[in-house]
């Protein structure tokens, strides 16, 4: 009987250990490059708003008490020597998902731009609207975030402004099998270029930043491109009304850093 007491209270041991471990690290898993995944609800108003990120969860904290935070307005610029981003954009995206925040598109692997020598491999992109980053004091009607990760999981996200004009082809073929509800994913079986959503000259703006939900982890490469690309009425339309609110975090405060253009 001894020896069965023993054993049992191992299995027990080992069953609540192995939970644990599983607790630990889905409460842990936060926003990675992967998507706005957080154990911990936040919304964009109201008590779970980015007024109160900071105070819904202590890995939030970076929300209030970071000093370089994201989105900005991106003015006051220093010019600067800054090398072309270099785009190698080949894999196809293989799913569309609404997580009840943004429309995210996540990608093969195979995509990837250059920056500081560094190799960057585009991971998702999702959009806010209005524009979470600002110039000069002016908001687009929609911004799509880029992002990329290093071997090492450090960030880097291109930021791409739309002004209202004509269609963009990339967002329309999305558009078409956005999903609707909070939780759904569509798998992309068409081959579709990211390509078509970047402007043809691709000078940039750079600033040290964060990002944009929480956590609000710092540490992350911001390269807002200078031309805006067009999207429709009705495709601002589309993204809003399957969102149902506004999905830009306000502007935060520059502190001490520079932006460089």
């Amino acid at each position: 009987m001894r020896r069965i007491s023993i054993l049992t209270i191992c299995i027990i041991f080992l069953v609540f250990g192995v939970a644990s471990a599983k607790e630990k690290g889905h409460s842990a898993k936060g926003h990675t490059a992967k998507g706005h995944s957080s154990g911990t609800h936040w919304e964009y108003s109201g008590k779970a708003g980015p007024e109160n990120w900071g105070k819904l969860d202590k890995a939030f904290a970076a929300c209030s008490e970071g000093k370089n935070q994201s989105p900005v307005n991106i003015t006051g610029f220093i010019k600067a020597d800054l090398k072309n981003i270099e785009f190698n954009y080949n894999s196809k995206p293989s799913e569309i998902l609404n997580n009840g925040h943004t429309i995210q598109v996540n990608f093969e692997s195979g995509s990837t731009i250059m920056i500081d020598n560094i190799i960057f491999e585009l991971k998702q992109f999702h959009f806010h609207a209005p524009s979470e980053n600002v110039v000069d004091g002016k908001s687009y009607p929609l911004e799509a975030h880029l992002v990329h990760a290093d071997k090492q999981g450090n960030l880097a996200v291109i930021g791409i402004m739309f002004t209202e004009g004509a269609e963009n082809e990339l967002i329309n073929a999305l558009w078409k099998q956005i999903p609707k509800k909070a939780g759904d994913k569509v798998v992309i079986t068409e081959k579709l270029s990211v390509n078509n959503m970047l402007p043809v000259a691709r000078d940039y703006f750079r600033f040290n930043g964060s990002l944009t939900t929480p956590p609000c982890t710092e540490g992350v490469r911001w390269l807002v491109l200078k031309n805006a690309m067009t999207i429709s009425k009705e495709q601002v339309k589309v993204f809003t009304e399957v969102m149902q609110h506004n999905n830009n975090r306000p502007v935060q405060p520059i502190n001490a850093r520079t932006i460089l253009k």
